[in-house]
């Protein structure tokens, strides 16, 4: 029994990610870059998402004893021409990821390939309002596996984040992008709780395209007021693990069972201003034992 948990807690690593501090931009003025590295370690976390590219440098990272998880790269898939200014960024990106010492395979960092905001639907996310019309959905499907093959060139495997306040929000949503191209996807619970969905069913289906987990609790009762996905998100609409609607100990042994691979990432939005980093500190611990006691 003790060398069938070790098999299954060596199967995935723990990560952290600098928007659960509120950066969301590599000059955001929220905690230094080596303060927020050693904070993520003594936590107890294995690795770190790279937040925006220029953050943190591969050396950082190794000499703070952490791996790199991965990072969001959005990209305008539903317009050609700005899709192809936007290579540009996904090949930096790539580069820096390459370069990063991986010491197992399954914990490569994953390029996590996503939109950015739809206007309307940020105004007002997870309300019904319509996204692509059917006939934008193959070209923009088709520039997404552009990308995803450009990742794949560099040696790195991608994941699609759907999101809320996105071309790509809804379940079915998810489910045509996967019918359309072969891009794993990145599971995230909070923001598929949020959009309607049930991660544990999310995970039974797409068990064989999911590349990367965001484990991320989420309230929908605090979706529903009002203003925009920030405005939400300042409203705590992604709490502490445990404390929201999402049944985390359920989706927990469900991934267990599916035999997933590679790195479990948490998420816990929080503001771009006015921080309480002490709160924060807080609870990325606490987020730290929660995945813990669930095997983790």
């Amino acid at each position: 029994m003790q060398a069938l948990k070790t098999v299954k807690a060596a199967a995935t690593r723990v990560a952290n990610a600098p928007v659960n501090f509120g950066i969301y931009r590599a000059d955001a003025d929220v905690i230094a870059p080596g303060e927020l590295l050693a904070e993520v370690a003594a936590s107890g976390y294995d690795g770190i998402d790279s937040g925006p590219i220029g953050l943190f440098l591969p050396h950082e990272l190794v000499r703070a004893g952490l791996g790199l998880a991965g990072g969001w790269i959005d990209l305008r898939y539903g317009d050609r021409a700005g899709f192809e200014e936007d290579l540009a960024g996904l090949r930096a990106a790539l580069d820096v990821f390459a370069r990063m010492p991986v010491d197992d395979a399954r914990f490569a960092p994953r390029p996590t390939l996503a939109c950015p905001p739809h206007p309307g639907r940020f105004a007002r996310p997870a309300a019904g309002v319509p996204g692509m019309p059917d006939a934008a959905w193959p070209g923009f499907a088709a520039r997404v596996q552009i990308a995803a093959d450009m990742c794949r060139e560099a040696g790195l495997e991608p994941a699609f984040h759907f999101h809320l306040g996105t071309d790509v929000e809804t379940p079915a949503e998810v489910e045509r992008l996967l019918e359309l191209t072969d891009v794993g996807v990145c599971l995230d619970t909070g923001h598929l709780w949020l959009a309607g969905g049930d991660p544990v069913a999310a995970l039974a289906s797409w068990a064989g395209r999911v590349r990367q987990v965001h484990v991320k609790d989420a309230s929908r009762a605090a979706l529903a007021g009002d203003g925009d996905l920030s405005a939400a998100v300042a409203r705590g609409c992604f709490p502490a693990l445990g404390q929201g609607e999402v049944d985390l100990a359920a989706f927990a042994a469900a991934l267990h069972e599916s035999g997933y691979e590679g790195w479990v990432v948490v998420e816990q939005d929080a503001p771009a201003h006015g921080q309480d980093l002490a709160a924060i500190r807080a609870d990325q611990r606490a987020n730290r034992r929660f995945l813990r006691r669930h095997g983790f």
